[in-house]
């Protein structure tokens, strides 16, 4: 098996981590020389990508890839499905699982209703609709190769590095108040694998890589300085907090997301509630990362 992760971040990482093991070549993509030596250490074979063109040495190394994971953002355009779409069968010959990382923001807003992937999507933010047309060319490809094709749609992460305990440390964590909001979060080593999950039984479509646990974004604010024994930072109201427009954006969509399917297929999930999984992090020192 080889897998090959574009756009090796956060998420990629912990599902570089999730396959590694004995057998297994485990490959990468960045857009910085500085991150390639990272991802090595990491024990991941780091290769460039612009986003633009793949070079000769990548191009090798995709030669005998078998499981692509696609996590790049993809802007107006997903810059590895265009180039796939021109020379796949000859970049990949020996393709038998994609996975394509997407987000719950496809759903765009269902006023704070249960929602699961039969869900009409009907994004909001350009960002959900560039991952929602994204979506779809992934699932495209996977029927015209003939290998199953997974979209995962995940929503808020979080992890060693980033997470509540970070943003109370550096004194940028916010209590905003927005009359019934709630999110769903995912703990990345979930994501992970989940991916591994999904590729070793071939299983392609839709799921929600999500926890159990749906709730107001403030809750999780004060469990962290529990945890942490300080004070958690004053309320502050939605409606008159100074935010970036992104920031804004994703308070335009409440919803809360199932992960049945998942769990039906035979996933578990290691992290399903945020108060667990923020408690491991804190008793076992690995919050900072």
């Amino acid at each position: 098996m080889h897998v090959m992760i574009f756009g090796c971040g956060f998420s990629g990482t912990a599902i570089a981590k999730a396959f590694a093991g004995e057998g297994v070549r485990v490959s990468g993509t960045t857009r910085s020389a500085e991150k390639m030596e990272a991802l090595r250490r990491a024990g991941i074979e780091a290769f460039l990508f612009d986003g633009e063109t793949i070079e000769e040495e990548l191009v090798r190394a995709l030669a005998d890839a078998t499981h692509l994971v696609q996590s790049i953002a993809p802007g107006k355009a997903d810059p590895l499905l265009r180039l796939l779409d021109e020379d796949g069968a000859r970049l990949l010959p020996r393709l038998e699982w994609i996975g394509y990382l997407s987000t719950v923001g496809v759903y765009g807003d269902h006023k704070g209703a249960w929602i699961n992937e039969e869900t009409p999507c009907v994004p909001v933010s350009g960002r959900s609709k560039e991952r929602l047309e994204a979506e779809e060319g992934w699932l495209a490809m996977g029927a015209r190769r003939g290998v199953p094709a997974a979209v995962l749609r995940l929503s808020g992460i979080y992890g060693p590095g980033r997470n509540a305990f970070c943003n109370l440390e550096r004194g940028t964590a916010r209590r905003l108040i927005k009359k019934d909001q709630v999110f769903n979060r995912i703990r990345v080593e979930d994501i992970g694998a989940a991916t591994r999950f999904l590729s070793e039984r071939g299983l392609g479509g839709i799921y929600n890589v999500t926890d159990d646990r749906p709730g107001p974004p403030q809750d999780v604010i004060v469990e962290a300085a529990r945890l942490m024994g300080i004070e958690p930072p004053p309320e502050q109201a939605f409606e008159t907090a100074q935010l970036t427009p992104m920031a804004r954006s994703f308070y335009g969509e409440n919803k809360r997301v199932s992960n049945a399917k998942l769990k039906a297929a035979g996933f578990e999930f290691s992290f399903p509630e945020y108060p667990m999984s923020l408690a491991q992090l804190w008793q076992r020192g690995r919050w900072r990362g």
